[in-house]
C-alpha cells in the first residue's frame, strides 16, 4: 500500500484558514498556550497593517495537509529587511551582497515583532510531522529562490529537530523570573539577598512617591481610551528607539476585541492623568511583557510597571514564568535570571553557510559564557 505524502501550500493571509483549525495545530488541548501564535494574534497584526507587504512583512504562511486533514502550519513572512525580529543577521546581509549575492528576500518563521519563545512548526500534538513542514519550509525557500529562511524564538526542542536537519543553530539569551511557588511577593523578597530585598524595597516606594497610582486592567475593563492613551506611551518611545514604531493604532483595538481575557495592561497615573503603561499578554503558565512606554520621567517606574507589577500578577495567577521581553541586564538584580534562547537558520549559498556556521559556533560558546557568569551574579540567597 502507498503511503501519501503530506501535501503543502503558502497561504497569502491568516483570513484563508479558520481561526478553529490553526489553532488546533498552535495551541493543542493540554500544551500550554500561547497567545502569540494564536489566529486573533496574528490576524490582528495583519488586519491592522502592523504585518503586511508595504510593511515588508508579507504573510506566506505554510499549511501542511496529509489524508486530507490538516496536519502542519508555520506562521511564515517574506521579508525585504531585518527589523523588527531582534535575532540580528544585518551583518550576515552586509557580508553577503558585498560578495555580490542578494540577502532580501529571506523567509522569517516567526511572530513580527514579538522576541517571546513559543512553538513555529505548528503541528498539534503529532511532533512527528515537524520533519514533513521544516523540509516544506525549505523546499519553498528553493522554489522562490530565497536566500535563506530563519525560524527564530522558537522552542528548543523544535530548534533541536531542525539542526538535526541541516538548520544552523543559534542561541542568545533573555532574563525570565521563575515562580518558586511564592505566595505573595514578599515571599519572593524573601529569597533575595539582604542588600537586593532593600533595594527592591526602595525602588518601589521612590517609584511611587510623587503620587502615582497603579491600575490593572483586563478583559472587559479595556476600553479604547485606555488604548489611545497607551498608544501615545507607544509610539513616543519607539520613536526614540527605532526611528518609527511598528504596531498601528488598529492592532490594539483588533486585539482588545479579540483577546481581552489574554492581556494585562499596567497603566500608572498621577493627578487623575494617565502618564505610563506596560502590556502584557497571558499564557497559561507565563505572562509576556510586550510594550512600555512613558510621557513622564519617574525614578524606577519603568521597573514598577515592568517588572514588580508583572511579577505580582504572575504569583496572584499561579503562573509560572514572567518573559520581560529582550535584551537588559539590568533586570538580572530584580530577580529575573539569564536563559537561553533559540533560532534556526537555513541558508541556500554554500559559501554564506559556512561562514555563518563558523560565526554562530563562537557565538554560543560566548552566549554560553555569559550566560554562566551572569548567573553567578544572582540576587538570590546563595544556598549552604
Amino acid at each position: 500500500m502507498t503511503t501519501l505524502q503530506p501535501t503543502a501550500r503558502l497561504i497569502e493571509s491568516i483570513s484563508q484558514i479558520a481561526p478553529a483549525a490553526w489553532d488546533a495545530l498552535a495551541n493543542p488541548h493540554g500544551a500550554p498556550f500561547n497567545p502569540f501564535v494564536s489566529h486573533a494574534f496574528l490576524s490582528a497584526l495583519e488586519q491592522s497593517g502592523s504585518a503586511a507587504r508595504p510593511s515588508g512583512w508579507q504573510p506566506a504562511h505554510l499549511l501542511l495537509e496529509h489524508q486530507g486533514a490538516l496536519a502542519g502550519a508555520a506562521p511564515i513572512y517574506i521579508k525585504s529587511h531585518s527589523y523588527g525580529e531582534y535575532v540580528f543577521d544585518h551583518g550576515w546581509a552586509q557580508a553577503f551582497e558585498r560578495a555580490g549575492g542578494e540577502y532580501y528576500p529571506k523567509l522569517q518563521v516567526t511572530v513580527p515583532f514579538t522576541p517571546a519563545t513559543g512553538p513555529r512548526l505548528l503541528t498539534g500534538a503529532n511532533a512527528g510531522m515537524r520533519a514533513a513542514l521544516a523540509q516544506a519550509i525549505m523546499a519553498f525557500t528553493q522554489k522562490l529562490q530565497l536566500s535563506s529562511v530563519h525560524v527564530t524564538f522558537q522552542n528548543q526542542d523544535e530548534a533541536e529537530s531542525l539542526a538535526r536537519l541541516g538548520f544552523l543553530s543559534r542561541h542568545d539569551q533573555q532574563f525570565h523570573w521563575h515562580n518558586e511557588n511564592y505566595q505573595s511577593f514578599d515571599g519572593f523578597l524573601a529569597a533575595l539577598s539582604s542588600i537586593k530585598r532593600k533595594n527592591l524595597r526602595r525602588e518601589r516606594k521612590e517609584a511611587l512617591c510623587a503620587g502615582i497610582e497603579i491600575e490593572l486592567l483586563t478583559g472587559s475593563d479595556l476600553r479604547e481610551a485606555h488604548w489611545d492613551a497607551f498608544f501615545d506611551f507607544y509610539t513616543d518611545t519607539g520613536s526614540r528607539k527605532w526611528g518609527s514604531p511598528y504596531l498601528t493604532r488598529e492592532f490594539f483595538s483588533l486585539i482588545s476585541r479579540s483577546m481581552a481575557h489574554n492581556i494585562l495592561l499596567i497603566m500608572a497615573k498621577r493627578d487623575g492623568r494617565t502618564i505610563a503603561g506596560a502590556l502584557n499578554f497571558i499564557g497559561s503558565d507565563t505572562l509576556y511583557g510586550r510594550n512600555w512606554g512613558a510621557i513622564e520621567h519617574h525614578p524606577f517606574l519603568h521597573f514598577e510597571l515592568c517588572y514588580y507589577q508583572a511579577i505580582e500578577f504572575a504569583i496572584s495567577r499561579g503562573l509560572k514564568t514572567v518573559e520581560a521581553g529582550a535584551q537588559g541586564e539590568h533586570k538580572l538584580a530584580r530577580g529575573y535570571l539569564p536563559v537561553r534562547t533559540y533560532s534556526s537558520h537555513w541558508i541556500a549559498h554554500p559559501g554564506l553557510r559556512d561562514a555563518v556556521a563558523h560565526y554562530l559556533k563562537e557565538e554560543r560558546r560566548a552566549v554560553g559564557e555569559a550566560i554562566g557568569e551572569l548567573s553567578e551574579h544572582s540576587p538570590f540567597k546563595k544556598s549552604e
